[in-house]
């Protein structure tokens, strides 16, 4: 993998292009981000190019998104990145590539969403129109996404451990419970809806204090809408999630709202974890997703101590 992640610079994309997509060869490229299993490049004005550069399943993710992403774009209010062409591996680059449309916007873990109200609507309103009964040959979620929360237990614990031994969570009892009333809550009977699996702040993009765009669908399977609906204790800001509840439909019964915060808290863990790497200097660390995941594990023992107080 190493040999990959020095190999890809502009040039060499543009030999790939100049070899699969000739009429695209000639637009100008500029890196637009280093993603956990891709980098980005702009091509353009209006197109990316998506390569596999740090996990060896990120082929098998794009060409997911090349399959299903462009019958789901049309009904989604929010944009996002619609596969327009296909790159085969080749003795240039031996992997599956991608060119999408290019999304515009600012990262929400740079940029966070701060019209609170209007924030909610939008991502109430993207997750009521992606989460569409999902068809037998959607796929099934990496690392348990979308499935029981049973399977994250073991994982869960030893992030809140970790968090908690580097002094980033000063009193872990409160997310034990919270996990734990989340793990035993009524799994999810209904039909598996299609999810994006993998909502945090580096996946949404602003605009002016609102939501314009999600990005990333690699890790996009079929499951538990829940899995989803905890991403808005990791992107709203304060006083903006009861909005979200109020606006997403099908209402969420309680049981749906007990595993989303098990779902928030351990995206949020990871977020934390990771974040702390970066302010540190550790491989893979990313220093800007560890104020979002700090007021998420906020925002869910405030709203885990409330439910508390009022039995919900």
């Amino acid at each position: 993998m190493s040999d990959t992640k020095a190999a890809l610079d502009a040039d060499l994309i543009a030999k790939l292009l100049g070899e699969q997509h000739p009429d695209l060869a000639e637009l100008p490229l500029v890196l637009g981000a280093l993603g956990w299993d891709n980098q980005m490049w702009r091509l353009g004005d209006n197109l990316a190019v998506r390569l596999p550069w740090s996990t060896q399943d990120a082929d098998e993710l794009l060409l997911k998104e090349y399959a299903f992403l462009p019958a789901m774009a049309s009904r989604l209010p929010l944009r996002i990145p619609v596969p327009k062409r296909l790159g085969q591996p080749s003795e240039l680059f031996p992997r599956t590539w991608i060119v999408t449309t290019w999304v515009p916007g600012e990262p929400a873990d740079r940029a966070p969403a701060t019209l609170g109200l209007q924030a909610a609507d939008s991502l109430a309103a993207f997750l009521a129109a992606l989460h569409h009964p999902a068809p037998p040959a959607a796929p099934i979620g990496r690392h348990g996404r979308g499935g029981s929360l049973a399977t994250s237990s073991e994982g869960v614990a030893r992030f809140l451990k970790e968090a908690t031994d580097r002094r980033l969570i000063a009193d872990p009892d409160d997310l034990r419970e919270i996990w734990a009333d989340a793990v035993t809550a009524p799994a999810w009977t209904g039909q598996a809806m299609w999810l994006h699996a993998d909502l945090h702040p580096a996946n949404l993009l602003t605009r002016g204090g609102d939501f314009c765009g999600v990005v990333d669908f690699g890790d996009m399977c079929a499951g538990d809408p829940a899995c989803d609906l905890g991403a808005a204790w990791l992107l709203l800001p304060d006083g903006a999630i009861s909005r979200f509840w109020d606006s997403y439909r099908p209402a969420i019964d309680a049981a749906t709202l007990r595993r989303a915060r098990g779902w928030a808290l351990g995206k949020a863990l990871v977020c934390l974890i990771i974040g702390d790497d970066g302010v540190h200097g550790r491989p893979g660390g990313k220093a800007t997703w560890g104020p979002p995941a700090q007021a998420a594990i906020r925002r869910l023992v405030s709203s885990w101590r409330w439910a508390k107080s009022h039995d919900q």
